[in-house]
């Protein structure tokens, strides 16, 4: 029997090599270890303090409903997702990196009064407390065991944040500005949160509703800045870029606080020119409701590096090229994120407002 003709790869042999080599040295950032706790101990932790939730996980909890569902789940043996922790090298203590809403709930089970709500399949148990269950069942269930994976001390803060965001894509969870706004708060993330009710800004870039409750301006603001003040450290991952820049940016502000001035003013006056230069803003049609990133990116950033070499520029003609197939597929979703895209967006615009 003759061997199968692969199909030819539209990659060339180095950049299949590039990619081979990033995958490998991706896989080396992370190191971890395997433990396994029964949930009376876990519980215990929780109570006693061994176990630290990071700051952008506190104020987002579980209903009802759901609580019950997970003890629901345990009481009837089903598998339980994997619990990752940090081992803080300060204190020793474990930061839960993902699972506290399930620390949680099983701490206020065993240790408090919850009381399960209306259950699917155990129906007969709604109301139920910890105390109400029999002995038997009661050390059953504290003696069942979960398992963890412990991310050793050298993991950094940006990896942990990634780590969670992709572990909870899809769930119902913070988002990555909402993270960024509990895990980094300070100084540079008040100034962002401050530019992204800026008026000019929100008739600028409309949002949905469900996109405003989840800060899509605040992610604009951010990735105006991070963007703009280069892309040096950038490797395609937008998540782990924006998180170390604001990390960055609030030591910077609070060493040099004389310019949060200067950023408001670059903001401002970027978002100035847009208004008088591009009579859509960042909507792509008239009646658009939304605005894309890439759009954003392109034309936010672009005019920004444009004013940089030429502060007098102004009544500058658009139109025609912001409506031709070239800046739709600089700005198109195929490889968005990837820092060649990126920059050929943001280039395309400052180049042609430059008349280059």
């Amino acid at each position: 029997m003759s061997d199968e003709i692969q199909p030819k790869s539209k990659f060339t042999k180095d950049q299949v090599k590039a990619a081979e080599k990033q995958i490998v040295e991706e896989s080396k950032k992370i190191e971890f270890y395997l433990t396994e706790y029964s949930i009376e101990l876990l519980a215990s932790k929780m109570r006693n303090g061994d176990f630290e939730v990071p700051a952008y996980q506190r104020e987002f909890t579980w209903e009802e409903k759901r609580k019950s569902r997970f003890i629901e789940s345990v009481l009837m043996g089903l598998p339980i997702p994997f619990l990752f922790f940090w081992e803080n090298p300060e204190n020793g203590k474990l930061e839960i990196v993902d699972g506290s809403q399930r620390l949680r709930t099983i701490e206020e089970f065993l240790l408090d009064d919850f009381a399960l709500g209306e259950l699917e399949e155990l129906s007969l148990l709604t109301g139920f407390q910890f105390k109400d269950l029999p002995e038997s069942r009661q050390r059953k269930i504290k003696n069942r065991s979960i398992r963890g994976i412990v991310l050793n001390e050298h993991t950094d803060a940006a990896s942990r944040f990634d780590l969670f965001d992709r572990i909870n894509t899809g769930s119902k969870t913070a988002n990555k500005a909402e993270v960024r706004r509990g895990a980094l708060g300070g100084v540079f993330l008040d100034l962002v949160i401050s530019l992204a009710q800026e008026p000019i800004f929100v008739k600028l870039a409309p949002v949905s509703a469900k996109q405003l409750k989840e800060r899509e301006r605040e992610e604009l603001v951010t990735r105006f800045f991070a963007y703009s003040d280069g892309l040096e450290n950038y490797k395609d991952q937008v998540s782990a870029f924006l998180f170390t820049y604001s990390q960055k940016m609030n030591i910077h502000f609070k060493d040099y606080p004389a310019d949060i001035e200067s950023y408001r003013q670059r903001f401002l006056k970027t978002m100035e020119f847009i208004e008088q230069n591009f009579s859509l803003g960042f909507r792509r049609s008239l009646k658009g409701i939304v605005t894309p990133r890439s759009r954003f990116e392109a034309i936010a950033i672009g005019s920004y590096l444009a004013l940089q070499k030429k502060p007098s520029l102004s009544n500058v003609q658009v139109e025609e090229w912001l409506g031709k197939k070239e800046f739709i597929q600089v700005t198109g979703a195929d490889g968005a994120n990837a820092i060649s895209r990126l920059r050929g967006r943001i280039h395309f615009v400052r180049d042609h407002l430059l008349g280059a």
